[in-house]
């Protein structure tokens, strides 16, 4: 609190009203508008009650501006809080930030704003917290859709990302359900969308289709006028900033009117067209949707792709357990992949042969990671500092220094003996590191003969004296200077008594310029001595200085600005040659972003608690899955967990759908997921945990699994259930790998068993998907007789024993309750218990509770007998319609006999028993059989 700045406002009635004349953000609460008072910021109104609450967590820090009739509730925030501020509201809560700045004479104006999708503005503020949100770059997409009743949707998007100049497009048909448009959004990890705005008086539905998919998603919405998405000066726009004159020829744009508008409100959003240093540099793409597997937004959530929340440990995600990466554009690379997992078997099977060459060389792995990837900073993000004309020295010499690593990357990857190694390593980073490394060789020794390397040291960035005589005047000047501070250094030290190397230093802090510091145990040696004064005391030591020190420090001061000012203009021509470098630094920065990854990649193969295996795949319709000994990647990365393996077979012929039962907690959700995990880590070129593994390639992965309830938005926990389950049936096709948990089980017990079936059903019948479904509606297990050649039944073992109840065992010798022991292995075959009152046991349920919930639980097993008896005597379902239909006509005859007579409750019953007995062929019907034994 001592360090929250004092709000000072030299006109607070004055400020007061023009706040209030504000126009409002076109985003509303989802703004929030900060203004910038130099050395720190204030916000005010609800922005201000807001962020006392999300960042101070206190509404104390609080204070009204104006008297108490018309206040105005204003915080104030530090330059670090207001930093934290930025991290929180972009990237965690989906928030805009609109920075005012003061023109004087209480003249505000909006300086700069930044959305999730757009942080140009705020990158500097932001700093490295782009790179610890385990995501990719920010992405930004419009889009623009057409759809006409009972024809599909015709979408159409763009997307960008601002960061390195590049522009999408995309268009598609989809389904109702927008599957293909949630797996785009995925792919690209979008995290802002612009969709037009809906303010007609009935609400456009598939405008409201796609608000849901991207909230679902996590991503923030931003609206804009439909005019806006019009697409008539595109071609136009895009010629004024794509790169080349034939840039506008590389796609089809008669067939992508609708990205076009998309493209369109894109650009206007973003701007780019009002900062001419864009001009001429952006690219233009086509992405390709079915290039990569498609992920929906479910199982996004039950592979544990990303970090959550909530994740305590890296290792709870897949990412956090995978990013092993030195470079922040590895990281950023390796979530992309993960998003995007391949669909080609080349490209896939390249990628195996890079990782296992880092896998088997293990000096080579560890050269790369220890000594040279280490090394290397954000290289996108400076070349974008370059582009934006940002750059500085230090920017140069940055870039320098990675230049002149490039030869030890390549002498590592030549010291690779094994041919089969060779010409993959060789053709995707040797090459291209030797190419790259020749043709920026020539920027590498402008800085060698402009700049003083020797400066560096003293982390100076400085032009060579030798430049100029103006510089070479200035620096004789400053080491004479200098000199001065070592012979009052060595004073001092004979003074005090202090070992100039061990004890007493000479440094340059970065507040206080040159001083002394001694270490805390020595410092009492300057009290009581007038010439010798403290400046701050910090963990490190006490600071303090002198009279000479000081003078000749404020001449150092001087001098040095004298120097940064004569080298302006050779600085500047410095930078805009480097500047000239961008497209190969960009070059680079790609070819070194891959190699971190591989690299990871093969780092967490060998590393993991026991060593992954690289899978044999089969192209896309083809071959089966079989994994030997398989493992959840995350849970056996967990502390104190000893992993039980477990086989899976998903063969075309035999074992396409997987139905596992079992106890609950005995690891059913465990094992779907694995195989999901699995398929996912295979088809973004990684090895897998299994002893032995052959996969197929999938198209998609689509899952149902946990409660995903929504009630705040109006979406109960079964309609969740059944519009995620909607997607699967409408987006799944042959290859695609489907993963249901305990479908069903938000409606009644029957009505969730018949949709289970029924949906399991159409996936086995239809669809011929992959599937694997954990339930504990054991009758579902009876699609295995009916599809013996798609349905396989598994279940997880549990070992069941007797014990008898503390307490009682005395009173009562039968008073025993079920021991059970959670094996986590999973076997062919069906279990028909669940366990549920076990794991009420575990948490410790009142004993009275438990007893009564096993009674009930009793009487409903005795209840349900008959079906499982029909089940023991193999009734067709003829026998049961036959058998109904002559029960039926007999309690007729019995209702036309009774009626109009005066018959006791005996006599009617004595009658339908004789009239039964009669008809031979209901005694003779085995369901009628079944039903009288009740």
């Amino acid at each position: 609190m001592a360090s929250r700045p004092d709000l000072k406002v030299d006109d607070e009635t004055g400020f007061i009203r023009t706040f209030r004349s504000l126009p409002a953000s076109p985003e509303g609460s989802s703004t929030i508008r900060v203004f910038d008072r130099g050395d720190y910021y204030s916000a005010h109104g609800d922005d201000a009650d807001f962020i006392a609450r999300t960042v101070y967590k206190t509404t104390a820090v609080i204070r009204n501006l104006g008297r108490s009739d018309n206040s105005l509730p204003s915080v104030t925030l530090s330059t670090t809080v207001f930093r934290n501020l930025l991290r929180e509201a972009l990237f965690k809560l989906g928030k805009r930030v609109e920075i005012w700045d003061n023109q004087g004479k209480g003249n505000w104006k909006l300086a700069r704003q930044a959305s999730p999708g757009n942080l140009q503005a705020v990158e500097e503020e932001l700093g490295t917290g782009l790179d610890s949100q385990g995501d990719s770059a920010p992405i930004i997409l419009a889009v623009k859709v057409r759809a006409k009743a009972g024809e599909a949707r015709s979408v159409g998007v763009c997307f960008a990302d601002a960061s390195v100049r590049e522009l999408g497009v995309s268009e598609f048909l989809d389904n109702d359900l927008y599957s293909n448009f949630e797996s785009l959004l995925i792919q690209l990890g979008v995290r802002e969308c612009v969709l037009a705005s809906d303010n007609q008086k009935s609400k456009d539905p598939e405008l409201a289709k796609l608000r849901q998919i991207a909230d679902a998603c996590g991503i923030a919405i931003t609206e804009r006028s439909l005019a806006d998405f019009a697409a008539k000066d595109i071609e136009q726009d895009l010629a004024r900033l794509l790169k080349g004159e034939n840039a506008m020829g590389l796609l089809p744009h008669a067939e992508f009117k609708l990205a076009m508008g998309s493209a369109a409100a894109l650009i206007k959003y973003l701007g780019v067209l009002t900062d001419p240093s864009n001009f001429g540099q952006y690219n233009l793409y086509q992405h390709d949707l079915s290039q990569y597997m498609k992920l929906d937004a479910a199982a996004l959530r039950a592979l544990n792709l990303m970090p959550g929340p909530r994740d305590g440990s890296k290792n709870m995600s897949l990412f956090g357990l995978l990013n092993h990466c030195k470079t922040p554009i590895g990281g950023r690379l390796l979530s992309q992949w993960l998003k995007q997992p391949l669909m080609s078997l080349e490209e896939i099977e390249k990628r195996q042969q890079l990782v296992e060459a880092f896998v088997t060389d293990t000096e080579l792995r560890q050269t790369m990671q220890e000594e040279h990837l280490r090394s290397i900073p954000d290289l996108y993000r400076l070349a974008k500092k370059f582009q934006r004309k940002l750059a500085n020295l230090e920017d140069v010499v940055r870039t320098y220094q990675v230049v002149i690593r490039l030869p030890g990357f390549i002498e590592a990857l030549e010291t690779v003996v094994d041919e089969q190694y060779q010409i993959p390593l060789e053709s995707s980073y040797t090459s291209k590191f030797k190419e790259l490394s020749n043709f920026l060789g020539k920027l590498a020794e402008m800085v060698e003969t402009t700049v003083d390397l020797d400066a560096l040291d003293r982390h100076e960035f400085i032009i060579k004296p030798e430049f100029d005589d103006g510089l070479r005047v200035i620096r004789a000047k400053l080491d004479d200077v200098r000199h001065q501070m070592d012979v009052e250094h060595r004073r001092a030290g004979k003074d005090l008594n202090q070992d100039l190397e061990k004890k007493l230093f000479l440094e340059n802090h970065r507040v206080h310029g040159y001083c002394f510091r001694l270490t805390r145990t020595e410092a009492s040696c300057i009290r009581n001595k007038p010439k010798y004064k403290e400046i701050s005391t910090q963990k490190n030591g006490v600071y303090f200085t002198t009279d000479t020190l000081q003078s000749l420090r404020r001449e150092h001061d001087q001098l040095s600005s004298t120097y940064n000012r004569t080298q302006t203009n050779l600085v500047s021509e410095v930078v805009t040659v480097a500047a000239s470098y961008v497209p190969v630094i960009e070059q680079l920065a790609g070819i070194i972003a891959h190699l971190d990854v591989v690299v990871s990649l093969a780092h967490v193969s060998v590393h993991a608690p026991t060593a992954y295996v690289r899978p044999k795949m089969h192209a896309r319709g083809q071959g089966d899955t079989v994994l030997k000994e398989a493992r959840h990647p995350c849970m056996e990365a967990q502390d104190d967990i000893s992993f039980i393996t477990n086989d899976v077979e998903l063969r075309r012929e035999k074992s396409r759908f997987l139905i596992i039962t079992g106890p609950n907690m005995g690891g059913k959700s465990t094992y779907i997921r694995t195989i999901g995990c699995i398929a996912l880590m295979a088809q973004i070129g990684c090895f897998v945990p299994c002893s032995e593994a052959e996969l197929t390639i999938f198209d998609c992965i689509l899952a149902r699994v946990g409660a995903s309830d929504s009630q705040l938005k109006g979406v109960s926990t079964f309609m969740a259930e059944m519009l995620e389950t909607a997607n699967i049936l409408k987006s799944a096709t042959r290859d695609s790998l489907i993963i249901i948990d305990e479908l069903g089980r938000g409606t009644s017990t029957y009505d969730g068993f018949g949709l289970a079936w029924a949906i399991s059903e159409e996936i086995v019948n239809k669809i011929g998907a992959f599937g694997c479904f954990a339930t504990h509606f054991h009758e579902l297990t009876a699609l295995a007789e009916k599809f013996p050649n798609s349905v396989k039944n598994l279940h997880v073992v549990a070992f069941v024993g007797d014990q008898q109840t503390r307490g009682d065992a005395e009173a009562d010798p039968k008073s025993k309750r079920r021991e059970v022991t959670l094996l986590y292995r999973v076997e062919p075959g069906v279990s028909d218990q669940s366990f549920g009152i076990h794991v009420a046991e575990l948490v410790r349920f009142p004993e009275k509770v438990v007893n009564m919930a096993r009674q009930k639980a009793e009487e409903l097993e005795d209840f349900t007998s008959v079906t499982e008896d029909h089940a023991r005597k193999n009734l067709t379902k003829e026998e049961a319609e036959e058998g109904s239909r002559l029960l039926k006509e007999a309690l007729k005859r019995w209702k036309q006999q009774i009626e109009g007579q005066n018959m006791t409750k005996d006599e009617k019953l004595t009658l339908m028993r004789t009239l039964v007995k009669q008809d031979e062929k209901l005694m003779a019907n085995r369901f009628f059989q079944s039903v009288q034994s009740l």
